[in-house]
């Protein structure tokens, strides 16, 4: 399918913050591009605050020169965002790609992070048109992988919701099944994240591949970010930090949440099949007990539509087994 592509020249969607020297001229050293990839669907107010928090990135006192480019996916917004941001691409501030259909996040994400590796960006750093950055957020995020030499298959943010307690549904997990509850170590490494202010450099993603498109939404960023853990050392960085805009501070609970996300949930225990399946046994020993687990919670806690409820785990699991979505790649270009 193809896509409305309203910027994309080389150059455009520049966000560059002021550099500093740290012990070697700037001029010495070739400038490394930062690709932010914003995923957006009707959200156009978070979208264009999002924006403005990027615009503020300040990159002082990292020891290469860096440029910030911002790819904007819009999956086929309704609701004006393409002409909300008709100023910012004319300015060249953002570049804009309108998908010409609802994607899904995970469609949107393995859209705009091709886009990114194609242009030829180093790194690629995405989020959701609700994360909010905060001025040094990327500098940390650079600064940090400065320190590991290179030596990470990805960097991730710590989340925090509104009130400046972390984000329930963006806490990373390491191990595979332990969510960390401790975001004060500077460093310390992660398993599992999500694409809230993620930072993977390009050839990474060029060796592993795009985010599975196929499962639209949930669990996109999870098998993704577990692909890469597998192979590669990957990192929370403590002193990088964005807040999350999201209405309520709450992970998906398929027990208590209401009637109209039912169906979703489904989405989510197909695709975690595929995430797990990439453990063995052990895999699918631990579906095999979260699943009896939400199904036993259902029956207690449910106020209503349980049987509704019951056949999205069930169904949704069932539909797993036989899903077997094929992982995209992209080429980077030749420098």
């Amino acid at each position: 399918m193809a896509a409305e592509q309203v910027a994309a020249t080389p150059g455009a969607g520049s966000m560059l913050g002021p550099n500093a020297e740290r012990g070697v001229a700037e001029q010495d050293v070739a400038k490394k591009s930062v690709a932010a990839v914003v995923v957006t669907y009707n959200r156009k107010d978070l979208l264009l605050e999002c924006l403005d928090c990027l615009s503020r990135q300040d990159l002082a006192g990292l020891a290469a020169g860096y440029e910030l480019q911002v790819i904007v996916v819009d999956n086929a917004s309704t609701d004006g965002t393409e002409q909300a941001l008709a100023p910012l691409v004319e300015q060249g501030s953002i570049a804009y790609y309108n998908t010409g259909e609802n994607l899904g996040g995970a469609g949107g994400f393995n859209f705009g992070m091709r886009v990114a590796v194609e242009r030829g960006h180093d790194y690629v750093w995405v989020m959701d048109d609700d994360c909010m950055t905060h001025p040094d957020t990327l500098r940390e995020l650079l600064l940090a992988g400065e320190g590991l030499k290179g030596e990470y298959g990805y960097l991730t943010s710590v989340c925090l919701w509104t009130d400046g307690t972390p984000c329930s549904m963006n806490r990373q997990r390491h191990p595979l099944h332990t969510t960390i509850e401790d975001f004060s170590p500077e460093l310390q490494p992660c398993t599992l994240a999500s694409f809230v202010s993620l930072f993977v450099p390009a050839d990474i993603i060029a060796k592993l591949g795009l985010p599975i498109k196929d499962f639209f939404i949930w669990t996109d960023d999870w098998e993704f970010t577990r692909r890469v853990s597998r192979r590669y050392p990957c990192y929370v960085v403590g002193t990088s930090i964005v807040t999350h805009k999201c209405k309520t501070n709450g992970a998906g609970n398929i027990a208590l949440d209401s009637g109209e996300r039912i169906a979703r949930f489904r989405l989510a225990y197909r695709n975690d099949i595929v995430l797990y399946r990439g453990e063995g046994a052990a895999g699918y020993a631990y579906v095999a007990a979260r699943d009896l687990n939400h199904l036993a919670r259902i029956l207690l806690e449910a106020k209503g539509r349980k049987l509704e409820r019951a056949r999205a785990v069930v169904g949704g699991t069932l539909e797993g087994l036989r899903f077997h979505p094929q992982i995209e790649y992209v080429k980077r270009p030749e420098k």
